[in-house]
């Protein structure tokens, strides 16, 4: 009896899950476009809906979809028939999932969608089914193979709904024109929430601000960049704009005469700098790469805040 090789059973599932997945891809057509659009304009929800398996991966979808911009919500498709059809309103859009399409819990949610003239958008591999017939628009799953040798498990069938919603979710999200800062209102919460949060959100502000003049007697610079203890100070020019910036390397390149200089002689000019609505990320990003704990935050020129590395790390964004 030969030894059980999971590692060819692992790869012959993936490479048979990646085929279908190519499948879809190049068969991507109009339809596809017009639930995009039907999507777009749809002036209530999308209602996500399916029976075992693909009802699992429809409460996905509407998850994704309305974490990226688009109200959405999940209704069991049984459940359906119990009171829940309540939930499906004029406005909305049903995206039912079924491979077979032949689900009898779907059928009181689609006839109640006719009924009201709800467009329905069908994903199912089989076109001539009780769905397929149903759709307003169709979104056909390729004959593809289930990964399982001989137990015909939804595998490879639940990867290309998961896939084919995750590609209507982010086509609708770019068609909608949604941005970083619109996804960080959806996101408040753990490692992606802090990610999100702008450079604004966790800056010191004015009255923390180490500040110094040009020509400030470099006593008085320091004095100001102890108490202010950020390790650093900011030069500030005749106009009120940025000038430069005194850090503990620019102490010790003057360390000859340092207390004869004035802060503008001692200085590193036109520093890094960052916007307030920069993202949190992209500060850290910038810190890793030039190597530096500060950035000094500007608004035209004129600074209006201070970012500490140490500020990343409380918001939990390292």
């Amino acid at each position: 009896m030969s030894a059980f090789n999971a590692i060819a059973v692992g790869q012959r599932v993936l490479n048979t899950e990646a085929q279908a997945l190519s499948a879809l891809s190049a068969a991507l057509d109009e339809s596809f476009v017009r639930a995009v659009e039907a999507l777009f304009d749809a002036k209530g929800r999308v209602v996500c809906t399916g029976i075992g398996k693909s009802g699992h991966v429809a409460r996905k979808i509407a998850a994704t979809l309305a974490s990226t911009g688009s109200p959405a919500m999940f209704v069991h498709a049984a459940e359906a028939s119990h009171g829940d059809l309540g939930m499906i309103g004029q406005g909305d859009v049903v995206l039912a999932l079924s491979k077979s399409g032949e689900a009898r819990e779907l059928s009181d949610t689609l006839a109640y969608a006719k009924r009201f003239s709800i467009p329905i958008i069908a994903v199912t591999a089989v076109a001539d089914s009780q769905l397929g017939r149903a759709g307003d628009i169709l979104l056909l799953l390729p004959d593809a193979p289930e990964a399982t040798a001989e137990v015909s498990a939804p595998t490879t069938s639940t990867t290309l709904q998961m896939a084919l919603g995750d590609a209507l979710a982010v086509a609708l999200l770019e068609r909608r024109g949604f941005t970083a800062s619109d996804f960080r209102v959806f996101h408040p919460g753990g490692k992606l929430g802090a990610m999100l949060r702008t450079v604004g959100d966790l800056m010191h502000g004015e009255g923390e601000l180490p500040l110094t003049r040009e020509d400030a007697p470099m006593p008085q610079a320091l004095l100001e960049m102890s108490e202010k203890r950020f390790g650093a100070v900011g030069v500030v020019a005749p106009d009120g704009t940025l000038a430069g910036l005194i850090t503990d390397g620019d102490l010790r390149r003057h360390m000859d005469g340092l207390m004869d200089h004035v802060a503008g002689e001692v200085m590193t000019r036109a520093p890094l700098t960052i916007s307030p609505g920069a993202l949190a990320a992209e500060a850290l990003k910038l810190m890793n790469e030039r190597r530096i704990t500060v950035l000094f935050v500007v608004d035209d020129g004129r600074p209006v805040g201070i970012l500490h590395v140490h500020d990343l790390l409380r918001a939990g964004v390292i």
